[in-house]
């Protein structure tokens, strides 16, 4: 069973940044739908807003994890498992990475200024032009539907370990230091 953990800052990060991805997704997908209106312009807002948050906190979150390691894996799996985990791990950070800032270039090349909050605008990344515009937000959209299928291995992955291998290596990315002793 594995009892070394994450340290708290790693798991908060961990926790915020799943929440606000599921959140920044669920408005794209809503939204999308919506007429032209006052509500859909407020949730392509807040849909940016928090694409932007995701940006900085996972830049964050990567100086976190370069200053302090993942701890050592205790458990035995496969070697194709573990391979498997390393990739998944490596592009979730590069897709939490670049499909904020493919959406940073979509909202310039359409000739819309990103603002974060309405405290301050990010500078624009590229000129106006419509036809380049839609051709990121297709990659957007695509690179945000690998990223949703890499978040649902992630889970299914966490909940076989849990339930079925039951090693405890979900317990390594809790807020809960509570652990079952190995008999």
């Amino acid at each position: 069973m594995s009892t070394v953990r994450y340290n708290p800052i790693s798991v908060a990060f961990h926790w915020l940044m799943a929440a606000i991805i599921v959140v920044t997704w669920s408005i794209a997908i809503v939204v999308s739908d919506m007429p032209l209106s006052p509500a859909r312009i407020t949730g392509y807002s807040w849909h940016k807003w928090l694409g932007v948050t995701v940006f900085f906190l996972v830049i964050l979150r990567l100086v976190w994890r370069a200053t302090h390691p993942a701890p050592q894996l205790e458990i035995k799996m496969p070697v194709w498992q573990e391979r498997a985990m390393q990739l998944t791990h490596f592009a979730l950070y590069l897709l939490m990475m670049v499909i904020p800032l493919v959406g940073w270039l979509m909202s310039s090349a359409k000739g819309y200024t990103v603002n974060y909050f309405g405290l301050f605008e990010l500078p624009d990344l590229l000129s106006k032009d419509k036809a380049l515009g839609h051709q990121l937000k297709d990659l957007h959209e695509y690179l945000a539907d690998i990223l949703v299928a890499l978040v649902c291995l992630h889970v299914l992955a966490a909940l076989k370990h849990q339930f079925i291998d039951k090693d405890g290596l979900l317990s390594r990315m809790s807020f809960c230091s509570c652990s079952k002793k190995k008999d």
